[in-house]
């Protein structure tokens, strides 16, 4: 054992993180300390409620109401934060910690995601370490593997699932036939969804965490306003089932690359194969795939969510800290990134269309008419479940531009003969 003074936390927050952090440090105690070279030690907490039983002893620890009273504490060298939310005290503590001098560690993307080029430089300024492995996907060290093991590549491309919710709703209308309100209602009762659900199912949660990986990978500003939201509530139990017909499993898939025109980020349900690692991800798991010029593809896949999976992402990078390593927050200094440009997706690729026709003559050819002029051609085309008044449709597409896919959206709405909204899913190449 060393003699060295222990790095000593403040944690704030103590819903299931930040009492994982707490077991994680009591149990591994003299692992962490063998492997750091210092112990680490907690000495002071903030919680809304001090009366809550939380399934751990919190005495041995100060307590302060005020978060931001915790993180300017003379006794504590990391400041973490696990509370949650892009403004009120989440900022106004880390905002205060980096003040006072301390590092930073957070699970919290959407701080990042709204605020994170104001913040880094603010801690990089100061001489702050502020870390957040723990906000994106869990407990996968994807953070790390970019801005260190992967440093030496140019990245090219970045996907992934980084929601759990969104994975085992899908998932499970596969495995249960049933249909998208039942199995929200099951994730709800199960304790998987946000206090908002649209965090979740509108694909934003998982939207900020792909704008934090776009800024590693490609260096540039921390830009989630120019992500393309789409979420999972248009998808049926019928889109689960045609995808599943033609091999394919339909995914609330991020994907982030930079092209000729800038920088494209989009959140989105994607069709992709069967077959694929990310094809056979099941339940609440997360993946993420990174593709580098050196290094090809890498695929990471684990716990997106949970006690132990998060809280041992929020402990990786409070022992970096104890060990002395030092890392820009994103890769590079924070003033050496790039204001992204934001792009549409201009990488052709095949789309799913599902569409309700009215049972009227021509209907078919009117729609041929529509994609085609849109510059759209049909690869395959399935009719099912006729009844006397309207027909539901599949079309498959050849490759083409998502610009061309809305141009035939838009035309598809004026020929009459279409009933509801079309839904529009792009097969992605993975």
């Amino acid at each position: 054992m060393t003699d060295i003074a222990p790095l000593r936390l403040g944690i704030a927050g103590l819903g299931t993180v930040g009492v994982g952090v707490v077991k994680i440090v009591r149990k591994h105690a003299k692992l962490i300390e063998e492997r750091c070279g210092r112990p680490v030690t907690i000495t002071a907490v903030a919680a809304r409620n001090r009366a809550k039983d939380r399934g751990v002893d919190l005495s041995p620890y100060e307590w302060e109401d005020d978060p931001v009273a915790l993180a300017a504490r003379d006794d504590v060298d990391v400041y973490v934060e696990l509370m949650g939310g892009s403004d009120g005290p989440a900022k106004a503590s880390v905002e205060a910690a980096i003040a006072a001098g301390k590092h930073v560690v957070t699970a919290n993307k959407a701080l990042l995601a709204h605020h994170g080029q104001a913040i880094a430089e603010a801690a990089e300024a100061a001489g702050i370490v502020l870390r957040f492995e723990a906000a994106v996907a869990g407990g996968i060290p994807v953070i790390k593997a970019l801005t260190e093991g992967l440093a030496g590549n140019e990245i090219t491309r970045v996907m992934g699932v980084m929601n759990g919710t969104c994975n085992y709703i899908l998932t499970r209308m596969q495995a249960t036939r049933q249909g998208y309100d039942v199995l929200f209602d099951e994730a709800a009762k199960l304790g998987y969804l946000e206090a908002d659900p649209q965090l979740d199912v509108g694909g934003i949660d998982a939207g900020h965490k792909l704008s934090l990986l776009s800024a590693i990978a490609f260096g540039t500003q921390v830009n989630f306003d120019a992500v393309e939201l789409e979420g999972i509530t248009r998808i049926t139990l019928a889109d689960i089932e045609q995808a599943a017909d033609m091999g394919y499993r339909i995914k609330l898939l991020g994907v982030a690359q930079t092209t000729g025109r800038g920088l494209e980020q989009r959140m989105s349900p994607c069709l992709v194969p069967s077959n694929s690692p990310l094809g056979q991800l099941e339940g609440g798991t997360n993946m993420v795939v990174i593709e580098g010029d050196s290094v090809g593809q890498i695929v990471m896949r684990g716990a997106g969510a949970g006690e132990g999976p998060t809280a041992s992402a929020v402990m990786g990078d409070v022992m970096d800290i104890a060990r002395g390593i030092t890392i820009s927050t994103f890769g590079k200094p924070a003033t050496k990134l790039a204001p992204a440009v934001p792009a549409k997706a201009t990488v052709p690729a095949a789309f799913y269309l599902r569409m309700t026709l009215q049972d009227k003559p021509g209907a078919l050819a009117k729609v041929a008419q529509v994609l085609g002029d849109a510059g759209v051609s049909i690869n395959r085309m399935r009719q099912y479940g006729h009844d006397e008044t309207v027909a539901p449709v599949i079309i498959v597409t050849h490759k083409c531009s998502r610009a061309a896919i809305d141009q035939a959206l838009a035309g598809l709405g004026g020929t009459g003969v279409v009933a509801g909204e079309p839904v529009a899913i792009r097969i992605e190449a993975v």
